[in-house]
């Protein structure tokens, strides 16, 4: 299972793609990109939005994920900002959609409890269970970048216990 994650955000749009080799004698993930969309402050917000959106898709395009998985929306005091960042969010599931892809939404606490074991976790923390995870120590340029295959891996995690109940993952 190869997952597609996406960290959006409104200058900042991680992505990170995972793969799970079930086949494998010892099964474990696999880091195979990450990075990070960088937005212009400069251009403006449909500028931005299409950049998104050519990036991600040409990204997705590449490395063929089954499923991309995102982090739901993050409800904030400051409803400016939690506007602008639907925004990418909206444009992120466009672009899987227009691949074929499905999506798939995690909250932030259920993603920091697979990686972590603990919803609470800080960033730090996260970003340390990323790379000892996928076992390579340069995952990742980012915080965004990190968090995406947080959210890869998390996609994969839910996946194998719905597997293990006998549901479809």
């Amino acid at each position: 299972m190869r997952v597609f994650g996406i960290d959006c955000g409104t200058e900042f749009t991680g992505y990170g793609v995972v793969e799970m080799d079930r086949d494998a004698r010892m099964p474990r993930l696999t880091h195979l990109a990450a990075g990070t969309i960088r937005l212009s402050k400069k251009d403006k917000t449909p500028q931005r939005l299409s950049q998104v959106y050519a990036e991600l898709t040409g990204l997705i395009a590449l490395h063929q994920p089954a499923v991309v998985a995102i982090e739901e929306v993050f409800f904030s005091a400051n409803a400016k900002s939690a506007l602008k960042l639907g925004q990418v969010r909206g444009v992120a599931m466009l672009a899987a959609a227009t691949c074929g892809l499905p999506v798939v939404e995690y909250a932030p606490l259920s993603i920091k409890s697979s990686v972590v074991g603990y919803g609470l976790a800080g960033k730090e923390q996260v970003q340390f269970m990323v790379r000892r995870l996928l076992e390579k120590e340069d995952a990742f340029d980012s915080p965004d970048a990190a968090d995406a295959l947080a959210i890869a891996i998390c996609h994969i995690h839910t996946a194998q216990t719905l597997i293990a109940q006998g549901t479809r993952g």
